[in-house]
């Protein structure tokens, strides 16, 4: 078994936490057993780890989040590049032609498919050994896991088996995203939530991708990439095949996607440097800024405040974030990369047009900010806190805190952390 891991979103209906470079799956809000902080990506790769499926794990996500998942995850996982972002059934297609041609394996393994946040218990992957099963016994070309539904909800697309059963049954048709009334009755007739998470053999996927695109290689599918159909596997595949099953899942199972489900889950009302006074109920509040936020009385609020901006909502008003998020034209100030993180300070152009951007960059220790030249902008690093080695056109130098480096353009430069190392840039451009 192979399990692909889809790693994608823009980031809106959790804003100003996340954004287009920091999507839901990379915030260290929920707690693991020890009582750490650690983002839904960590938590679910820590989960197939420690579960015994011994499946080979990748992910396939667009280039804006690579330095997220480095940073997370170091170089546990392979990662699969989409090109562009074009969608749930190109992405799966690359995945299909990177294991087939990259990973050379046989045309008879299961591959399962799933999102990269789902907030589940162990009995989810005890589910995706069902699905193994069920695909290499022939129950279907295509089988779904089925969470069942605790409510009528118009938020998920509903799975209506032939029958009810815990084993693999066959799919009698899709109902995607009905109102409150035909989802109660849908759920009467035993109908499955569907939770995005399916299992089909390599060589179905890859007689899909064949039909559609010529191709003999890996790079073949990345370079017509752009040729793929542009929509969801569900669209594309799962509402035309004609041999589908589905198996139950009965577990814990929340899709954190708004603010509202994800302090459900939440231990801490209060995170960073925040004040909630005794009389706020069911308000939770966390501050990424580096002044206080106190909050007084609140109930049934989410505070949210970052780089990027502030947020104040009702929670259940704050399920509805997306439309207002999408006219803040302003670009992400906060990123994780492979080495650390960075958070903008200020971005200023002046009469003449030329910009300055400046960042505070965090990079732990032993950690490496590859060699690189810019052609259109200048730096200035000043050293904060820490020590690092920083080689300009291939002299190093030991910088320590006070330390100043001009970096012309079209210079190459790097950076060794020997410790935690904080320090301040400045782009020049112009």
């Amino acid at each position: 078994m192979k399990i692909i891991l889809l790693s994608g979103g823009s980031g809106k209906r959790l804003w100003p936490l996340s954004n287009e470079i920091r999507s839901k799956q990379f915030l260290k809000i929920v707690k693991n057993e020890e009582g750490e902080a650690e983002s839904m990506v960590q938590r679910v790769y820590r989960q197939i780890q420690a579960s015994s499926l011994n499946a080979e794990t990748a992910i396939t996500t667009s280039k804006t989040q690579v330095e997220s998942i480095k940073g997370q995850l170091n170089d546990k996982v392979s990662i699969i590049v989409e090109p562009e972002r074009r969608n749930t059934f190109p992405a799966i297609m690359l995945s299909a032609a990177y294991l087939y041609f990259e990973k050379k394996c046989g045309f008879d393994e299961t591959v399962v498919i799933l999102p990269v946040d789902p907030y589940v218990d162990n009995r989810y992957f005890s589910t995706l050994k069902l699905l193994d099963k069920a695909i290499q016994t022939g129950a279907a070309e295509i089988v779904l896991m089925g969470v069942k539904p605790t409510y009528p909800s118009e938020k998920y697309g509903y799975i209506i088996p032939a029958e009810t059963s815990q084993e693999a049954v066959s799919v009698r048709s899709f109902k995607e995203k009905p109102d409150t009334l035909t989802a109660g009755e849908l759920i009467k007739q035993g109908a499955l939530w569907n939770c995005g998470v399916f299992a089909a053999k390599l060589s179905y996927l890859t007689n899909i991708l064949k039909s559609r695109l010529s191709c003999n290689s890996y790079s073949d599918v990345f370079e017509n990439y752009s040729k793929l159909e542009k929509n969801s596997f569900d669209y594309v595949v799962l509402e035309k095949s004609k041999s589908i099953a589905v198996i139950p899942y009965d577990g814990e199972w929340k899709d954190l996607g708004t603010w509202n489900t994800l302090t459900e889950v939440m231990d801490n009302k209060p995170i960073g440097d925040v004040i909630l006074t005794e009389d706020c109920q069911n308000t939770h509040a966390i501050n990424e800024l580096e002044i206080p936020v106190i909050v007084m009385g609140a109930k049934d609020m989410v505070v949210a405040a970052s780089p990027d901006g502030i947020l104040v909502a009702d929670k259940e008003q704050s399920s509805y974030i997306k439309k207002y998020v999408e006219n803040c034209d302003m670009r992400p100030m906060f990123e994780e990369r492979s080495w650390g993180d960075y958070t903008v300070l200020n971005v200023s152009i002046d009469e003449q047009e030329n910009k300055t951007v400046t960042k505070k960059k965090c990079i732990r220790a032993g950690s490496v900010i590859n060699e690189t030249s810019h052609k259109t902008h200048s730096e200035v690093w000043t050293i904060l806190s820490g020590k690092a080695i920083i080689n300009i056109n291939g002299r190093n130098h030991d910088a320590l805190p006070g330390d100043t480096y001009t970096i012309p353009q079209n210079t190459l430069h790097s950076l060794t952390a020997v410790d935690n190392t904080i320090l301040i840039e400045i782009q020049i451009t112009g």
